[in-house]
């Protein structure tokens, strides 16, 4: 049985005659990481600071595990963790002191097991002011979680940092789905919401344009396989090669890249023409349509849409 904790109904929210999140709705089910997806100026930001209650919106209903974000903020701030993209930490307060006082802050014992895992134990007696970019977000995460909310808000949680501590963060955001946490990731990071995400919604201009997971939103669009191939010779890249079920796409830097509608029978014919005109292979990829096309498509769709009124 799923269980519906955060639900939006009509959400609308507007700065003078701009209007930024036009009229949406859905709902995110306990233990489901749910990705807000959308170029700048799409609506992401106020929607998640209206769930957490850091803006009021124009219009509709807002609940988070039956908390209304705007009519009880008290309640809310213990049910959720957010990591925000910049934090406003005192320079000089160091990452012991802010992780003592905001466990403090909602009644709960320090996490010192949180900063050994982040890789900041080392770092603990240093000032945030002091920390790198990437320290300070990991430091913003252990803050938002110390308390096990029950929704966590991550906004581009991981900007600024390296390609371990990336890894990190995504285990920790999938131990605490599996701990029943709910997580809710705004990214501009497409690969990083195809790895982590159970469902997403793309936003545009206010709007949700898209909703589902990942494999469903890609195979809402250009269904076509991405096959790629270079061989030693150059054979392929050097001739106009028909190949069934497929049309070429590019020819550049050594590879042949052709979209295909039955990649099986596609590939078989270009390894069987490669064979037959005395090339070899060097390389073969075979790849689906990524979220990040399938957003790409999506946000030009939009704003040609919109160019056109």
């Amino acid at each position: 049985m799923t269980e519906t904790i955060v639900s939006v109904k009509g959400l609308s929210k507007c700065y003078g005659s701009t209007v930024a999140v036009k009229d949406i709705s859905f709902d995110v089910q306990r233990g489901e990481i749910f990705a807000l997806l959308g170029p700048n100026g799409s609506g992401k930001t106020s929607t998640l600071e209206s769930l957490e209650g850091i803006r009021h919106p124009d219009g509709g209903r807002l609940s988070i595990a039956g908390v209304d974000p705007v009519r009880q903020p008290g309640r809310l701030r213990n049910i959720i963790g957010v990591q925000l993209q910049t934090s406003a930490l005192p320079p000089a307060m160091t990452v012991e002191e802010a992780l003592v006082f905001f466990s403090s802050y909602h009644g709960v014992a320090a996490r010192y097991d949180l900063i050994e895992r982040l890789g900041l134990a080392e770092k603990k007696r240093l000032q945030y002011g002091k920390l790198s970019v990437g320290q300070q977000r990991r430091l913003a995460l252990a803050i938002a979680i110390a308390h096990n909310p029950t929704v966590v808000f991550l906004d581009e949680p991981t900007a600024g940092l390296d390609v371990q501590s990336r890894t990190d963060l995504h285990t920790l955001a999938r131990e605490l789905r599996e701990k029943g946490a709910t997580v809710i990731l705004a990214t501009h990071d497409m690969a990083e919401a195809e790895k982590l995400a159970d469902r997403a919604a793309i936003l545009v201009r206010g709007e949700i344009v898209a909703l589902g997971s990942p494999r469903q939103l890609t195979a809402a669009g250009d269904r076509r396989t991405r096959i790629s191939v270079s061989t030693e010779l150059g054979k392929l890249c050097a001739e106009q090669v028909a190949v069934p079920f497929a049309l070429l796409h590019a020819r550049e830097n050594g590879y042949s890249t052709y979209l295909s509608e039955d990649p099986g029978k596609s590939v078989s014919a270009i390894l069987s023409w490669i064979e037959k005109s005395g090339d070899a292979l060097i390389d073969l990829r075979v790849e689906r349509p990524t979220l990040e096309e399938r957003f790409l498509e999506l946000t030009q769709d939009k704003s040609t849409q919109g160019a056109a009124l």
